[in-house]
């Protein structure tokens, strides 16, 4: 019931998706860009609803830990993240995909709605030390469209090389771009 609800607010307020979810994946790191307005998260349960996949996410702490709204984001699929704890958030990620035969899980590596020089690399490295692939994922705002790159990118371990790769893509999203996508 509840993603026929997101899946149909996500048609009402006029958006669509665009791309295709390859069926034969079973383990992916979505990483979902630009970050730009507080109602990202609810595009994000729209077209979750609208391609019909279990794509879980992570988030900062401080959402979960909430006392009105924390159990929301734990049923919607959420996983919490300590980001000013000095833990290892690539290894505990990096467990979590070996102990699930399909999971995926949806980041945004700008990590703020403001504008940002440098995107977070924690999805990289995840991605890297899960031998799991990349899905890009864009949301764009002049055409309400959030577009699925069809290939799954597996990360080479060469981290300059690969963020090429993943620009390129963002770059072809329309609408305002972040300093992240104009430094080179």
């Amino acid at each position: 019931m509840f993603n026929f609800l997101c899946k149909q607010l996500f048609r009402l307020m006029g958006w669509k998706v665009k791309g295709n979810f390859p069926d034969s994946l079973k383990k992916a790191i979505f990483i979902v860009c630009p970050h730009y307005v507080w109602f990202d998260f609810f595009l994000g349960l729209g077209s979750r609803a609208e391609i019909g996949k279990p794509i879980g996410f992570l988030g900062k702490k401080e959402l979960f830990d909430n006392k009105w709204f924390g159990w929301f984001f734990y049923a919607t699929g959420g996983q919490p993240v300590n980001r000013h704890k000095n833990n290892n958030t690539v290894d505990a990620v990096a467990e979590l995909f070996d102990s699930n035969e399909k999971l995926y899980i949806a980041i945004a590596p700008e990590g703020t709605r403001k504008n940002v020089d440098t995107l977070r690399t924690g999805f990289y490295y995840m991605a890297l030390a899960s031998k799991v692939p990349l899905m890009f994922v864009g949301f764009e705002f002049p055409t309400k469209t959030v577009i699925f790159h069809d290939e799954p990118f597996y990360p080479t371990g060469n981290i300059e090389e690969d963020m090429k790769v993943i620009k390129a893509f963002y770059r072809t999203i329309k609408g305002p771009q972040k300093d992240w996508l104009l430094n080179d």
